[in-house]
């Protein structure tokens, strides 16, 4: 029986691309479906909730996910990784090594439970999901372009550093494009730029953003509603005079 993007709770974007704002932190994850293959953008923020997102993915695309796309190495995004067993793991070149994130044991992963667990998440589901953290399996240096077969390719991009020191985004070509762009662009609240962030940075990725995608794109925020090449113009000059970084 064939199941729709809303019946799912999710929203449709474009022709196989669509999203869903997880509860929580509103937190945003993405679906590209292509012809035996499928590409998740980010994981969620725990276990449980990867393995529901997984679950969604099945039910649209008839099989697993076969990619997933992390924007950044930040728990509310990553700590879902695990339950997408199988599948190729892309993020930005230099986020492996990140505080030894995805090495057992590493002192990355204490401090991204930590984390998860001063913004609320259950200190059992924090342990379970940084212990399980599944590995980047692909780098992103510069861009690469998955096949998803079907003439579905999709733009990985390396835009960072920004948000964090490695911010990846993807670019999912036609009519409209759509672009999703981790915690670069945030529309429910202002942009947070934690001790990994790099504010000189972070109006130059949004500017590569903006070429990445053009005028007519779709752009999906980490956090809230999509929004378009506007708000995201408005909300680099914003992070701009913030960081006074001179344009």
């Amino acid at each position: 029986m064939t199941v729709t993007w809303e019946e799912l709770g999710w929203e449709r974007l474009a022709d196989g691309v669509g999203r869903c704002r997880l509860p929580g932190w509103d937190c945003t994850a993405g679906l590209v479906l292509g012809a035996g293959a499928a590409l998740m953008v980010d994981a969620g923020s725990s276990l449980a909730e990867g393995a529901r997102l997984h679950e969604a993915a099945r039910r649209l695309a008839g099989h697993r996910v076969t990619h997933l796309a992390l924007t950044h190495t930040h728990f509310d995004h990553v700590f879902g990784a695990a339950a997408f067993e199988g599948a190729e793991v892309y993020g930005a070149y230099g986020a492996a090594g990140t505080g030894a994130l995805f090495a057992p044991g590493g002192q990355g992963r204490e401090a991204l439970r930590a984390d998860a667990v001063a913004e609320g998440l259950d200190a059992r589901a924090a342990r379970e999901a940084a212990d399980a953290l599944a590995p980047v399996t692909h780098e992103v240096a510069g861009e690469c372009v998955p096949d998803l077969g079907g003439g579905t390719r999709v733009r990985l991009a390396d835009v960072g550093p920004g948000h964090t020191s490695h911010d990846l985004a993807v670019l999912v070509p036609g009519s409209p494009a759509v672009v999703f762009c981790g915690d670069l662009v945030e529309e429910s609240g202002e942009p947070q730029a934690g001790p990994d962030a790099v504010p000189s940075g972070w109006p130059a990725a949004l500017d590569r953003l903006l070429d990445l995608g053009g005028d007519d794109a779709l752009y999906v925020p980490g956090h809230g509603a999509v929004v378009d090449a506007a708000f995201v113009r408005a909300q680099r000059d914003a992070l701009a005079a913030r960081f006074g970084v001179s344009r």
